[in-house]
Formats: structure tokens, C-alpha cells, sequence
């Protein structure tokens, strides 16, 4: 099972060629986003210069993709990650500890081009689908 990140989404709404090869790659694995990721993306939409095309994209990548809300156990997940990351000086937005839990207690590998941040969690798998061969 995978969890798209927002930049991955953002990546095939611009029709990247390796993430869309990936994506069809893996057409039968299971795929979800965040609650988050689905309101980043609506707030880049409503922000955009299509104000009226975008959101209606937004809400049929809902309608494609399960949409996985934050519950008490992924919050919980989110304070102990949050403070172990803040211990050893690792600071990560919010938003992505939030998606890190979230395909942590779901058990499922990450989609993301930003693993700069993602590599600091531990326990988190990781796949990046702007690389044509990922994880064949």
C-alpha cells in the first residue's frame, strides 16, 4: 500500500513522465493520500489562476484515492516522532510529520521527491517515483 505525498500528486497533475510511469507500474498496488496532502493540494488550487478548474481537480483525486484522516492513533504516532525528531535536532514541518505517522501507522510505504526531510524519520519506507527504475 502507498501513501502519495502532495509533491507526488502535484507531479502527475503536471504529467511528469517518471512518476506517471511508476504510477502505471504500480496500477494494481493500493494507493491513498492524507487528509493533509488533500488540503494542500485545495489550498494550492484555490490560490492558483484557475480558481474555478482547480478545486474540481482536487476533489476527483478524492474520488480516486482513498483519503486517509487523522485520527487519535496517527496524533499519537505524530507526538512521540515530533519529540524524538526535536531530540536528536531534526526540525520537519508539521504537515509532513503528520503524513509521516499517518503512512506509519498505516504501514505504508511513502511516495515522495522530498526525502531530504522524510530520511530523518525512522522506520518510514520511502519510494520516489521521479526516478524512472524506483524500486522495480
Amino acid at each position: 500500500m502507498y501513501l502519495i505525498d502532495t509533491d507526488t500528486i502535484i507531479y502527475v497533475l503536471n504529467n511528469h513522465e517518471h512518476v506517471i510511469h511508476n504510477f502505471r507500474k504500480k496500477g494494481t498496488f493500493p494507493k491513498a493520500i492524507s487528509v493533509v496532502t488533500y488540503g494542500e493540494l485545495y489550498y494550492g488550487a484555490m490560490k492558483s489562476k484557475r480558481q474555478y478548474e482547480n478545486p474540481a481537480k482536487v476533489r476527483r483525486l478524492s474520488e480516486l484515492f482513498p483519503v486517509i484522516d487523522v485520527t487519535r492513533a496517527i496524533m499519537e504516532v505524530f507526538g512521540s516522532l515530533k519529540e524524538e525528531l526535536i531530540r536528536k535536532g531534526n526540525t520537519i514541518d508539521d504537515f509532513d510529520v503528520i503524513i509521516a505517522s499517518t503512512a506509519l501507522m498505516m504501514n505504508y510505504r511513502l511516495v515522495t521527491n522530498n526525502e531530504k526531510h522524510f530520511r530523518k524519520i525512522p522506520g518510514l519506507k520511502i519510494e520516489n517515483w521521479t526516478r524512472r527504475n524506483e524500486n522495480a
